[in-house]
Order: C-alpha cells, then structure tokens, then sequence
C-alpha cells in the first residue's frame, strides 16, 4: 500500500528533477524510519592530592600543549573519564584527545570538521550548516547517544535528543583541548553519554592575554573572523573577551541546483579567572549569538487538495548562557567544585520555533579515605522548560513542559597495586524527565605492567532516555490522494509515545597503550555493546477523521522501543615521527551491528537501515612535515566505506594546509579542504530535518595576528 501511496504522491505532485529524492525519503519513512517533520584512573593515589575535573581542566590547560613530544603527548592529563586528572595513557577508557596543535594544523574552521581526526568518530556533514556525528554507529542528525559538553555545561537539548552543532560556534584559538571518549560515560556524565562524550574544555583566562585578530576568506562565500582580547584586573583575575562572525555560502543539492543553506553567525563572550584565596578559585564565563540559516525541507503545502513538496526555508538562531563554578580545597587530600548555568536559546525552524530555558546545579567532592582509596561522589538538578510553536506539518503536546531531573553519583578508585593496578567502581543514579529512576554502574581496570604500556577493561551500563519528540511529537509526515479513488486525502501521521521506555546499553570493552620506542606510541581498543528497547516506529489501523476539516483518511504510525541487538568492533591509532621533521598518524576503526525486532513489532525497516546507515570502516592518515623557513605542511585523508541503507558511495576527503609563521606574532595559511573530487555526497539520510546536499571542494587563505 505504500508503494502504490508513494507512486500516485510522486507521479501527481512532485517535479521530476525532484521525484527521486522525495520518493526515497517519504518511503524510508513510511517503512518506519522516521523523525520527526521538524525534524579510571587517578594519576597518583597514595596520599596524593587528585583534584575534580572542573579545578584540573584548568590546571591542565596552563601546560603549553604546542610544545611538548611525542612521550609528553601519551601523559596529557585529562578529566573526562572520572571527573578528575589523570594520564591519558592510563585512562581506563577508549580516550583521544585533540590538542591545540592539532587543531592549529587541521585547517579546519568548526568543531565537526575537527572531529574527524578522531578514530571511530563518524561526522557526516548534511548541508552547508548541519553535520551528524556519532561513534560506535546510531548516526543521524541527532545522536541521541552522544554527550556534548563545553567547559561542564551540556548542550544536549531535551526537544530532539542531539546537540544543534550549527550553534556551538566556539573560536578555535580558546580552546585547550578536546577530550573524546569513545563507548559509555554514564557513570560520571549520566544519561545519553551512551556511545560517547565530546569534552571541549577553553583556555583559562591567564592563558589568552594580550590580543589576537584572525580572518579568513576563500571560495564559496567562506570567510570568518575573530577578535579576542585578554588582560587582567590584579594579579589574582584574568579575563577575555571574543567576538566572532562567520559567513558560509550555500551547497548545492543532488540534483545540482543550489541547496540554498547558506549559514551566517555572530558570536560574542567573555571568561574570568580568580584565585580568590589560597584555598578558593572562581570562573565566570558567558556568551551570547545571533544568526540565521538556510535549507530546503519536505513540507505539507495542503491536505485538499494533498500537496507534499520541496520548501526553502530560513531559520533564526539566538541564544546565550553563562556558567560560575566555584572551586575549593579542604586539604591535599580533599576538595569540592560547585558549578551552575543557565542557558537560554530560540531557533524557529525549520518547521516548528522553539524557546528553551534551562538551569543546573552540579556538586562534586573528592577526598582520598587511607592510602589506598581514592573517592569522588557528587549530585545535580536540573531544571528545563519550552515553548514550542506547531506549524501544519507538526506539534507538541504539551508545547511548554516543565521537565526536572536529579542525580547522584559515587565512584571510588582503588590501588590494588599503588604503582601498577587500579579498579575503579562506581555508579550514576539519576531521576530523568519521563522515566524515574535509573543507575549507570561501571567497573574499569587498569594494569601498568611497565611505564610505557597500559592494559585496561571496562564494563558499564548507560541509558539513552526519551526525548520530548518521542513522548509528545504529532507530526504529519505526508499526504496522498486516496489510493482506493476517492475524493478524501491520506494522512501520514507520526505520534509520540508517553510510555516510551530509556534504551539501555550494556558495553564490554578493552583496551592496550603502548610506547615501545621514543618515537612510536600505539592506542588500541575492542568493544562489544549490547542494546536493548531500542527505538522503533509501529504502523496503526488507518481511521477515517471527517474533523477537523477538511476530511481525511489516517494513517498512524507511533513510536515502540522492540527493538534489540548488538554491536562490535574497534579502534586502533598510531604516531610515527619518521624523522625529526615528518610526523605520521594512521588510524582505522571497524564496526559491525547486528539489530533485530521482536516478534511483535511491525517494523521491517528500522533494523537493516539503522545498520546500513553505519559505515564499517573508516580509515585515515594524517602527515605532519616542517619544512624550512617556518614552513609547515600538513595533509590529512580521510576514508568512510559506502552506507548503502542511505545510498552514499565510499569517499576519500582530503584536506591540506600550508603554514607560514613570520616572527613571534604572525601567521598565514592556505588552506584546501575536499581536494580530491569537486563535491561528494556525505548523508543521505531521512532521518533529518533538511534535504541533504553535495560537500564542495573549497579553498580559502587565513591570516592570524597576535599582539600584547
């Protein structure tokens, strides 16, 4: 029935320079894929002092990662594993992290782009302003389970279940650093840090004195800028002030007409420093922006006559927030970081507008209890209400919810062997907005049988909980003449679900570091994720509706959580310096899934797309050569095999960027990005608000200028 529904809809109603496109995405969702319309380790432990996450990222990032080796590299201290420091080579977790020199020679100009270097991590990039990114598969416009977080502060929003990339705009000269981990973070992060989480930590303010004005230009309608300025206000408090404006010119669609998704941004902000006591630290940091965008969408013009067609749509963007985290030591064996946010946004569009307030609390403290047991225990509320605005395609009921969530966690680190073996324990027990209480326990080992390798394992359970999409959505997916030759129209309509359980992840994982010689390190890691009450879409007995008018025929489809399964794979990277001015770094990821329905669900669709939608490999090679004369060349390539569910054939991308550093303040580049072919297609998946486009080949020239 519904190919004969889509044949009618595309033969009577859709250009066909524009049929293909349409007829594939419309099918995928009434086969079930569909969204909506709108569419541990401590470094020391005996007797040593382990600061919380909040106080270390700020301690770590007054290390210049620009200048230290090959062997520094594999001890960066990061956070993100147990909300307190640690060596990165003996993090009990599948952990990468991008520096400040790595993103200096990425050439990269976002977030996303600069993610791609990550082994495993998938970043397709939709249009000219919207991305989907995940690890270890479920990808889609928005990974519902990925955590992003920006110096503590979640952007994960509650309405769609995903982060809008479009908007975390932060100027990539302010940051230290981004921790990736890759597999589940529940325990310390709580809900939906299933697959991953994505911790961009900025420089402390004492760090980014002086000023700094950076602009690019290129093809395309490519250009940014950046202002920033940094100073002191005694010797105690630094601060620095941003402003940023990027402008980004339109991709064009599969068809070859221009996708119309230009994208255009001014972000300003500000961060404070203030060792207030010998004992007591504050941060204060905000920021504020305001843009718009533009992409071409599926869109119901008219129910009667029934008209589904292709719109060009422009989208608002505006939002702020401002974070304070105050940090206190007791003793060296013991401390506490109490942090808040408050962040506000409205976008409208592209179909339905939605105005988000949201307020946090989150506790943490850190004592070390004998000589062998170290603790971190801590709590968060949560507060979050909405406004949305339905249009004729969708709403949600309620439009303005009020949504709570609380959470407790406790994780004790244990030296088993205080210079060679530690066991992590702990668990996350959080109250989420629709689905009551849950725990997110983990166990992580790590054994260090000689100072340059590392073995580790882990076992976690994490939850992805419901989103207001899947308890609330009404969406009207798409209309048809009636295909029995009636006058009445056919509606296809998606409901939410407000029974809709949390998806529970139960994840095995391994891993080994290793630096054999000065210039050779090696990270590899294994997983094995097991998945249950994943989300489907069930179809429902079609209904007669003769109000409101105009009358119409009713297809239901409604969210279901049948379906279950596994995933298995890993990752492994490597850096070479072949010689003191050639550095290569290879890296290769492999995933395979295996998903299945229940015996009563009605969705033959969800399971084999959400599988093929998933690349199996991923491979890249990333080189790094000093030439003479400060000059620098770097090329980076990157291979994703073919998603067949969604039709995109394997590419390569590669990126290029040659560098001239002229004194102690200036710098200018060239930058390639897309090299090998004049465009390629990325995604090409339904389960997103816009239409996919075709990813060009750009160039663009940087200049950068630093003064006091």
């Amino acid at each position: 029935m519904a190919g004969n529904l889509l044949s009618i809809f595309v033969e009577g109603n859709v250009p066909r320079a524009k049929a293909a496109s349409i007829s594939r995405k419309i099918r995928r969702r009434l086969g079930g894929l569909i969204v909506l319309s709108l569419s541990i380790f401590p470094g020391e432990i005996q007797g040593q002092f382990s600061p919380p996450a909040t106080q270390t990222a700020q301690a770590a990032s007054a290390r210049d990662l620009t200048q230290i080796s090959l062997e520094d590299l594999m001890d960066i201290k990061v956070t993100s594993v147990s909300k307190k420091e640690q060596k990165m080579s003996q993090a009990a977790a599948a952990i990468y992290v991008i520096t400040q020199e790595d993103i200096r020679r990425s050439g990269a100009t976002n977030i996303p782009d600069l993610l791609r270097m990550v082994p495993g991590m998938d970043v397709d990039q939709i249009n000219a302003n919207t991305w989907a990114i995940s690890t270890r598969g479920f990808d889609e416009q928005f990974s519902n389970k990925l955590l992003v977080l920006i110096d503590g502060r979640a952007v994960y929003t509650p309405l769609l279940g995903g982060v809008n990339w479009d908007t975390q705009d932060v100027p990539l000269e302010d940051i230290d650093r981004i921790e990736v981990i890759r597999g589940p973070g529940a325990t310390v992060w709580g809900a939906n840090a299933v697959n991953g989480v994505v911790n961009i930590v900025t420089k402390i303010a004492k760090d980014t004195q002086g000023g700094l004005v950076s602009g690019a230009g290129g093809s395309d309608g490519q250009a940014y800028g950046v202002a920033r300025y940094g100073g002191t206000v005694s010797k105690n408090t630094s601060y620095r002030i941003f402003l940023k404006y990027l402008d980004h010119g339109a991709f064009p669609e599969q068809d070859g007409e221009s996708g119309d998704d230009p994208w255009h941004l001014l972000h300003g902000g500000f961060r404070a420093d203030s060792s207030i006591s010998s004992r007591d630290s504050v941060t204060i940091e905000g920021d504020v922006y305001g843009g718009r965008e533009d992409a071409t969408i599926i869109h119901i013009f008219s129910i009667d006559p029934p008209v589904t067609n292709n719109l060009d749509e422009r989208m608002s963007m505006s939002g702020g927030n401002i974070l304070s985290r105050w940090n206190h030591t007791f003793s060296s064996r013991s401390d506490f970081s109490l942090q808040f946010y408050f962040d506000n946004y409205t976008r409208t569009g592209p179909d339905a507008t939605e105005t988000r307030h949201t307020i946090d609390f989150d506790f943490v403290h850190h004592f070390a209890w004998g000589s062998r047991q170290d603790w971190n225990w801590g709590a968060g509320y949560r507060q979050t209400w909405d406004h949305t605005l339905g249009t004729i395609d969708e709403a949600f009921n309620p439009p303005d919810p009020v949504l709570h969530l609380f959470d407790l966690f406790a994780q004790d680190t244990v030296a088993i062997d205080p210079n060679r073996v530690l066991l992590t324990i702990g668990s996350k027990f959080e109250s989420s907005y629709f689905t009551g209480w849950d725990a997110e326990p983990s166990v992580r080992l790590a054994w260090t049988p000689a100072n340059w390798e590392t073995f580790w394992a882990a076992a976690s359970r994490a939850a992805r909980t419901p989103d207001q999409r899947d308890t609330s959505l009404d969406a009207a997916l798409a209309v048809f003449p009636d295909p029995n030759g009636s006058a009445t129209p056919l509606e296809v309509v998606l409901f939410g679900n407000p029974k809709s359980p949390s998806e529970h992840l139960l994840a095995f994982e391994a891993g080994y570091r290793a630096q054999p010689l000065a210039r050779l390190s090696i990270d590899l890691s294994l997983f094995y994720d097991r998945y249950d009450h994943l989300q489907t879409v069930e179809p429902g007995t079609e209904v007669f509706r003769p109000t409101p008018a105009p009358a119409r025929f009713l297809m239901p489809l409604t969210f279901g959580n049948l379906m279950y399964g596994a995933t298995e794979g890993g990752e492994v990277a490597a850096s070479m310096k072949l010689t003191n001015r050639w550095t290569l770094s290879p890296s290769y990821a492999f995933l395979e899934m295996h998903l299945h329905t229940e015996s009563t669900s009605q969705d033959t669709t969800t399971a084999p797309g959400t599988q093929g939608a998933n690349p199996q490999h991923q491979a890249q090679l990333r080189s790094h050569v000093e030439l003479f004369h400060s000059l620098t060349l770097d090329a980076n390539a990157y291979f994703v095999n073919a998603l067949r569910s969604d039709e995109v054939p394997s590419y390569t991308r590669i990126d290029s960027q040659l560098s001239w550093k002229f004194g102690e303040r200036g710098e200018f580049s060239i930058v390639g990005q897309n090299l090998l072919r004049d465009h390629h297609l990325e995604s090409n998946d339904a389960l997103t608000l816009v239409n996919s486009g075709l990813i060009k080949r750009s160039v663009y020239a940087k200049f950068t200028w630093w003064f006091p």
